[in-house]
């Protein structure tokens, strides 16, 4: 057995990045994956790679001792990886560039601090490679003041979309996003508006209301100009879903409740055609609301005109259960499945239980259930869970910076990403792999530019589990600890798999 010295992603020095990078890759990084691969080929004893982080916080995102197939009898637990069986292809994992998340990012850090901070968030390794953000089309609950892209003077009618202005947003957000693309030239952004102009809804306002039908042409062209105005700065979008949690009025923050009639209405006979006709549009998604009302979103893809626009369903935590993912992808297996916003906060105080949620149930049950990515919700906030005008007074982000001093706080969601982003790259595909069995959930996955694999473990048990990952006619064992989360990661050769026909595109 090789052993590899113990270090924390910090202690391995991140800071170092930008000195050492060779084709997009850590150079110490790159050797030791070639390596790997080359005693993959000859057949010879690959490492099996292993990072930890333990509910009790001794461990964060640890590079623990290295281990070897078959040095060890199988043990009577044992979990079953099949790359032969492959499922979704994966986009990536992330967090919403909310206008809070902007801001804090901007005004809290020193330039070099917040370039370190991005190399740390979306780099390579040492980095941990996250590739997928969400942001607001206009306001949400984590900006600093309620508008939209065209608020008309004294709120009279613009059908013409004369006052529409991406200043609100570009002056901040665009300058960041090329930040973030110079790092990860591989990220994907979907964007969502959480209210319609205060002048195309029945209120006159963005805090509650509804879009008025004869506002739907309207509105589609708007958020057609908000796509061309990201791809004339070089930030094309990859989606865009056409509400943010229609099946709820906010009362403090603008929102606009859609249901799924008018929704059907509005993509198929307004927003998709106009798309369509546009090349290189964003992808549409639907829904972008919670587990707990799958029968909405199966009611818009019921509709033949809407559905044929429709590239995915957004689904967010809130409510409901996770499986609802996978219930409406079983009556459409042509449609992909994301996990657009879910946010931790100070409801939930123990730190192991919060693991459990975002690694156990939204990075693993998450991507079991079909999803081709997960984003969380605020990538970072302040020490006051702001700021913001409305909505949520106690949730955290995936970070959080001190706007006094700049320091940066790693929370429980960045651990819980990163033991995914820093190891699944985009367009790996989740392959076969046992899960839940004895407290232990499972998910597993190929990448495909090297065929490298990556095994994903957490213990929801209080007690250790001493089990054996199977793969390819080896095995390795390993104990992990109770409320624990482990990666493993190990090169092969080069070789085919086939598709489960339940794949998604």
């Amino acid at each position: 057995m090789r052993l590899a010295p113990k270090r924390s992603l910090h202690e391995a020095g991140w800071l170092a990045l930008g000195a050492c990078l060779i084709g997009g890759v850590a150079q110490p990084q790159a050797q030791h994956l070639n390596e790997e691969r080359a005693a993959a080929t000859n057949g010879g004893p690959a490492a099996v790679h292993v990072w930890l982080t333990t509910g009790d916080r001794t461990e964060l995102l640890t590079h623990e001792p290295d281990l070897s197939f078959g040095a060890q009898p199988v043990a009577p637990l044992a979990i079953e990886v099949d790359a032969l069986r492959s499922y979704q292809e994966i986009v990536g994992l992330g967090a919403a560039l909310t206008d809070a998340a902007v801001a804090v990012m901007s005004r809290n850090l020193t330039r070099s601090a917040r370039r370190d901070l991005i190399a740390e968030l979306f780099g390579p390794p040492p980095g941990i490679g996250l590739s997928f953000v969400r942001i607001p089309i206009g306001a949400s609950d984590f900006s600093e003041r309620h508008y939209s892209l065209d608020d008309s003077p004294h709120g009279e009618p613009d059908p013409t979309l004369a006052h529409f202005s991406m200043e609100p947003q570009a002056h901040d957000l665009f300058p960041l996003l090329h930040e973030i693309r110079a790092i990860n030239p591989r990220l994907r952004v979907v964007a969502s508006p959480w209210s319609a102009p205060a002048w195309m809804k029945d209120s006159g306002k963005l805090v509650r209301g509804r879009l008025r039908a004869d506002a739907y042409d309207a509105f589609a062209q708007y958020l057609l100009r908000v796509a061309d105005a990201y791809a004339a700065a070089g930030l094309p979008l990859y989606a865009i879903t056409v509400q943010n949690e229609p099946g709820f009025e906010p009362g403090n923050y603008p929102g606009m409740p859609f249901k799924a009639a008018a929704r059907a209405e509005f993509i198929g006979r307004h927003l998709g055609p106009l798309f369509a006709r546009r090349p290189n549009a964003p992808l549409i998604l639907e829904w972008d609301h919670n587990w707990i009302a799958p029968g909405s979103p199966l009611r818009v893809l019921g509709d033949p005109a809407a559905a044929r626009y429709i590239a995915g369903v957004a689904w967010h935590c809130y409510k409901g259960a996770v499986k609802a993912q996978s219930l409406v992808h079983a009556a459409y297996p042509d449609k992909d499945t994301y996990l657009t916003e879910c946010s931790g906060g100070e409801w939930e105080k123990r730190w192991e239980e919060n693991l459990a949620w975002f690694a156990g149930t939204l990075v693993i049950d998450g991507t079991r259930n079909w999803a081709r990515g997960v984003i969380l919700w605020n990538l970072a906030l302040d020490e006051k869970g702001g700021p913001h005008a409305g909505g949520c007074t106690n949730c955290r982000g995936v970070v959080t910076i001190d706007s006094r001093t700049g320091s940066v706080t790693r929370n429980v969601e960045y651990y819980a990403l990163a033991h995914a982003s820093r190891f699944v790259r985009p367009g790996a595909h989740r392959i076969e792999s046992t899960s839940d069995i004895e407290g232990l959930k499972c998910v597993a996955f190929r990448n495909a530019d090297d065929g490298s694999m990556v095994v994903i473990v957490f213990n929801s048990a209080v007690e250790p589990r001493l089990f054996s990952v199977k793969s390819d006619g080896r095995a390795f064992r390993y104990t992990l600890r109770g409320r624990s989360l482990v990666t493993f990661t190990w090169a092969t050769s080069q070789s085919g798999s086939t598709t489960d026909s339940r794949a998604a595109r």
